[in-house]
């Protein structure tokens, strides 16, 4: 299972930044709120709020929240002001690896749905969120609240609504989440057939809804292995937590972390103890 954190910027006493009528803290909370929807349509996903009405709250009370739940991933939503236009995306200096992959998914992510909005270009600084939260962490500015072209954009709903289709399509695509199945209603009752001798079925195979191929990891410090084993096997990546229940491949590379209970008609296991023997294990089989 997967948790995502959402922070919808301010609230309560502070109103953040403010122009035309408009106010960022309302405005974050709209999307943040239009988030949780979203991504509440997908299978194996937790989401948390810092906020979900017009209420104060510090930094470090938002923070704790998202450590102590354990999130995986803490995403900050903000409106920008300073007279620029635009979208950018912060994380703390110095990260890599997952923190880094996933602002370069979310950011082009959002950017598709913000057609013709200025690419401000993916920064790092010192915020106290992404500093002082203990998972992969993102702080978006979407757009600016004192650029008349910004809030024209910002006054429309479909606007708001593109913006937090963006953020959820850079999660789903980050952590290759799917979407729960929608629930068929009743079929009508129709009258029974005539009696017929029955004829023997097939067992499911899994047929072509099985992919050739796809990879789990068991922790996101082996994702750097993993993706060079994608690259040659052009073939998703999934954690543990976000798999699906099931078989989904023919083929199954486990990354670290055990096999147990995972199924496939074949399972190639390439794992260790640490990090660095899954990473070894993964060269030596890229190496034959």
């Amino acid at each position: 299972m997967v948790k995502i954190f959402i922070d919808p910027g301010h609230g309560g006493t502070d109103s953040g930044a403010v122009g035309s009528g408009l106010q960022e803290k309302n405005l974050t909370l709209q999307i943040a709120k239009k988030m949780q929807q979203l991504l509440l349509t997908y299978e194996n996903v937790q989401v948390r709020l810092s906020r979900e009405t017009d209420k104060t709250m510090s930094l470090r009370q938002r923070t704790d929240m998202a450590n102590n739940w354990n999130a995986d991933f803490l995403i900050s939503v903000h409106i920008n002001a300073g007279g620029g236009t635009g979208f950018e995306t912060f994380i703390y200096p110095g990260v890599g690896g997952v923190t880094k992959r996933n602002q370069d998914i979310l950011h082009a992510e959002v950017m598709k749905e913000l057609d013709g909005v200025r690419d401000r270009g993916k920064k790092r600084a010192d915020f106290f969120m992404l500093r002082e939260s203990k998972m992969d962490a993102i702080l978006t500015e979407n757009l600016f609240i004192d650029n008349s072209g910004d809030v024209a954009k910002l006054k429309q709903a479909s606007i708001l609504n593109k913006i937090a289709q963006g953020h959820v399509n850079g999660v789903v695509k980050a952590y290759g989440l799917r979407k729960k199945a929608v629930a068929k209603p009743a079929p009508s009752p129709t009258p029974k057939p005539a009696p017929t001798k029955p004829t023997p079925t097939q067992p499911d195979k899994g047929g072509s809804a099985l992919m050739d191929k796809a990879i789990v990891i068991g922790g996101f410090p082996d994702f750097a292995s993993a993706e060079m084993l994608a690259a040659r096997l052009k073939a998703p990546i999934y954690t543990r937590a976000a798999l699906p229940n099931g078989k989904i491949a023919k083929e199954l590379y486990v990354v670290g972390g055990s096999a147990s209970g995972l199924q496939a008609d074949k399972i190639i296991s390439l794992t260790g103890k640490d990090r660095f023997e899954v990473a070894a294990a993964v060269a030596e089989f890229l190496n034959r």
